[in-house]
């Protein structure tokens, strides 16, 4: 990689602070497991004028679904299910679903469903949704505040009520973001008979070294959890009412008072706290193969497998209505992240077969086979449609390979 045009992305992270959209950010870039660039601009906290740095502890919110989808895998390659079994094999309140209509206006028009399979779940196309998603489900999950937060409580009482809901669509015959991930993380729980938190500490952040990622702040991280800001009015994940506020970085969460330092509910979705060079440890396993020192958590050839495009055709030839923070034309999706399939058509640069996925607070990695490359970014500020930084910054890092 050339140093000199790396230099543009330390320009760049520099102008979105100086242009206060990002109060501060850092990205981390491995080359055949060798670092190539570690960069850190601006502020983790404004408010008291700390800076971002190496070991700030942010909120990766959806960076938590591959960490969840790979621990669904490694149930599955021991045997202990297979992925078109339905969740209400698991959770018994999925056994009597229905779907709205197609079309629907209101949450009575309904007709009956089966349920979900573990696979549907994985690749967002089950019929659940987000309450930040626009239709009818979005809403009425909205009211009742069906998000996975932190401070939420239970796992399993949560997955059970949002059972008694109707789904969105009959299972498989759309792409829509959804809490389905959230679910899986129960699934994981009942299977493996651990808490999510104990079967991620256990099987996956011990034997990769993640010692700074978990479900809540660390009580020893003083002012290192980074504030989160968002440009909008009122909540910063209420999309479908979002309004642009005078003030581009808003303080939403502050270290101190956060429900990530006293989380009760253990999201798959979207609940994980940690450090870049944790996630770095992660986007590298991915990138060999499920290996983690001299040894492997999940086989290559299960790795391989869910960073293939599990979808008939791209993303957007699934008719989503959902939330976007990425192009859905050209790009597939796997088993926990985005694949890219034809970059041309996603107008944004990237090798065949990259597997990406962001987080709602901006965050953003992925990992290029390819080109043998691990990159990820983080930042704070919700919602991440804000920008088009993750496009920019693929740009900027392919602008520096030159062989």
């Amino acid at each position: 990689m050339d140093q000199a045009r790396l230099e543009h992305i330390r320009s760049w992270q520099q102008r979105y602070v100086d242009q206060k959209k990002y109060a501060g950010s850092s990205v981390l870039i491995n080359r055949a497991g060798e670092e190539k660039l570690f960069h850190a601009a601006g502020r983790r906290n404004l408010e008291e004028n700390l800076p971002f740095t190496r070991d700030t502890l942010v909120r990766i919110y959806s960076m938590t679904k591959p960490v969840t989808s790979l621990a669904v895998m490694m149930l599955a390659e021991q045997g202990l299910f297979h992925l078109d079994a339905p969740v209400s094999d698991f959770i018994p309140e999925f056994s009597q679903m229905r779907a709205l209509i197609p079309n629907a206006t209101s949450m009575d028009q309904q007709e009956p469903s089966r349920s979900p399979t573990l696979h549907e779940l994985l690749t967002h196309t089950s019929g659940l949704s987000y309450p930040f998603n626009p239709g009818v489900l979005p809403a009425a999950m909205a009211e009742e505040q069906l998000m996975f937060k932190p401070n939420q409580g239970d796992l399993g009482r949560m997955a059970a009520h949002l059972a008694s809901f109707p789904l969105a669509f009959q299972p498989g015959k759309r792409w829509e973001y959804s809490v389905g991930i959230d679910v899986l993380g129960r699934v994981v729980e009942i299977v493996s008979g651990k808490s999510l938190a104990e079967f991620f500490d256990s099987r996956i952040f011990a034997p990769l070294g993640m010692t700074e990622t978990g479900f809540r702040v660390p009580r020893d991280a003083g002012d290192r959890f980074a504030s989160l800001y968002t440009p909008l009015v009122g909540d910063a994940m209420a999309l479908n009412s979002a309004q642009t506020s005078n003030e581009t970085l808003r303080l939403t969460d502050l270290h101190g008072g956060s429900p990530f330092e006293t989380a009760d509910m253990m999201s798959g979705g979207g609940g994980l706290v940690g450090t870049i060079d944790d996630y770095m440890k992660f986007a590298e396993m991915l990138r060999l193969g499920g290996r983690a020192g001299d040894d492997f958590i999940i086989s290559p050839k299960t790795v391989e497998f869910m960073m293939r495009n599990h979808l008939p055709g791209d993303i957007a030839s699934m008719g989503p209505q959902s939330f976007a923070e990425q192009p859905m034309e050209g790009m597939g999706f796997g088993l926990g992240g985005a694949v890219v399939l034809d970059p041309a058509l996603a107008r944004c640069a990237g090798s065949i077969g990259d597997f990406s996925w962001g987080g709602m607070a901006s965050t953003f990695f992925w990992v290029d086979p390819v080109l043998d490359l691990s990159v990820v970014f983080f930042t704070q500020l919700s919602p991440s449609s804000s920008y088009p930084s993750r496009a920019e910054l693929k740009a900027l890092v392919h602008g520096a390979i030159l062989e």
